[in-house]
């Protein structure tokens, strides 16, 4: 099988060197963050799309590595309300892959108007929400043409991960390093299971993504990615979640992918989820999680044993290539999914 197939799969392959000039880049910058973060307590993710995603991950990692309460802003409190809120002790961490989508920066603007210091994560360095945040994170991803967020979507990961280092995380910035060589590593992997999958796949109009902590934002972008190239029912939840209910959709036409660092507290369930699925006759795929993972799961993609707190940049990549390779094996165009635009904008 070819590695150019479709644009999506060729920014895929960036994500190595994206990464590389991501961190080249804003590493040098915790001092300011620092000192932006100095001045509040709270942290106000602005996001929506996959951002919204890349946010959440933001927001386990700032909760589980700096003390501080993260929580997922609702623009529309801006945008359509027009509530006045008390921020005076908030960052605002405004998160847009253009930083063109007008609700963001809206919203980024009625945040500073209600008091919060604001930051911008964003691939567009002279885009509208660079220029007017007090601190910028402009990741170094380049242009992406795919409408499938991929590159993007993990540079805005790895921004994210320098947020937390600048508001005080106690994590070894050098573990950084090893995230490009991880994804170098999967990219050259074979392919022979994960074209496996692809097939089992093929005829399924519906899937369950799954995880928790660090990896439910994976789950969440992998449900997404589905969803906009392969015109698939996914949903993705944390498993929590969907042992509360949802885990009865479950059944040998509705597949269950799960997500996991091969370490951290969230494995074990992770685990024990796929036991259940099998158990309720699903098939069930793993991405990452470790021998553990694999043992429980029908088949599985390893992902590279990094720590957990940088494993969502690793485990992305698999969950991308799967989304390419069943979107082209469905006859669909990844780069050009219907009914969308690379720009999304909201009221």
């Amino acid at each position: 099988m070819t590695t150019t197939t479709s644009t999506m799969r060729a920014e895929i392959a960036e994500q190595p060197d994206a990464l590389r000039r991501t961190f080249a880049e804003l590493l040098p910058l915790r001092g300011e963050i620092e000192a932006l973060g100095r001045r509040t307590k709270h942290v106000l993710f602005i996001a929506r799309g996959s951002s919204d995603n890349a946010a959440v991950y933001g927001g386990y990692l700032l909760q589980a590595h700096t003390g501080r309460l993260a929580t997922l802003g609702s623009p529309s409190i801006a945008t359509e309300y027009g509530a006045k809120v008390d921020l005076s002790d908030v960052l605002a961490v405004a998160i847009s892959q253009s930083g063109k989508t007008e609700e963001i920066v809206e919203t980024m603007r009625w945040a500073a108007g209600c008091g919060a210091r604001t930051l911008a994560v964003t691939n567009g360095a002279d885009s509208t929400l660079a220029n007017e945040a007090d601190v910028a994170l402009v990741t170094q991803a380049g242009n992406e043409l795919s409408v499938p967020a991929t590159k993007t979507y993990n540079s805005q990961l790895a921004a994210l991960a320098v947020l937390a280092l600048g508001l005080g995380a106690d994590l070894d910035p050098g573990e950084l390093d090893l995230v490009p060589q991880g994804i170098e590593e999967t990219l050259a992997a074979p392919t022979d299971v994960l074209e496996e999958i692809v097939e089992r796949m093929v005829a399924v109009r519906g899937a369950m993504i799954s995880g928790r902590g660090m990896a439910y934002s994976t789950a969440l972008e992998t449900a997404l990615k589905l969803k906009e190239a392969c015109y698939l029912h996914a949903m993705g939840m944390s498993y929590a979640d969907l042992l509360h209910g949802p885990i009865a959709v479950l059944d040998p036409r509705t597949p269950a992918v799960l997500v996991a660092s091969p370490t951290g507290p969230t494995l074990q369930g992770t685990v024990s989820l796929a036991e259940k699925a099998r158990s309720a006759g699903a098939p069930v795929f793993g991405i990452g999680g470790g021998e553990a993972l694999a043992a429980a799961s029908d088949l599985s993609i390893p992902a590279p044993d990094v720590p957990e707190w940088v494993s969502p940049m690793n485990l992305i990549v698999p969950a991308q290539l799967l989304t390419e390779h069943l979107a082209r094996r469905l006859g669909h165009d990844p780069d050009v999914p219907r009914g969308l635009n690379k720009v999304t904008q909201t009221s």
